[in-house]
């Protein structure tokens, strides 16, 4: 089954960080260019500690990537993870089309 080859790849792990709708939240904000952890908790209705928390989830899913601005950290999205989830649904989302496809043709109208 192709989702199971991007499980090790890292994607099933990313789409479960974001299942949380702050950890979404995060990516949609990061998606316009990298920022610091205070820009971003401005941003939303949680506190700072949580999207740090939230961040750190990000990361270890390999959704973003940070590097150290003097004594802030910034984060940034990661192409590499942002491309595993297209893959997965361009692999889940092109076997389903193909599988959908097959069967309009051999289904006989009535």
């Amino acid at each position: 089954m192709a989702s199971k080859r991007f499980d090790s790849g890292g994607a099933r792990h990313a789409l479960e960080a974001l299942g949380d709708a702050n950890r979404r939240a995060i990516v949609e904000i990061l998606s316009s260019g990298a920022l610091p952890v205070r820009e971003i908790a401005d941003r939303l209705p949680i506190s700072r500690p949580a999207v740090s928390r939230h961040l750190r989830l990000l990361k270890e899913a390999g959704l973003v990537g940070d590097h150290p601005d003097g004594t802030r950290r910034v984060y940034e999205l990661r192409a590499e993870g942002v491309e595993a989830i297209r893959q997965y649904f361009r692999e889940v989302w092109g076997d389903a089309i193909t599988r959908f496809r097959l069967a309009v043709e051999n289904t006989e109208e009535r």
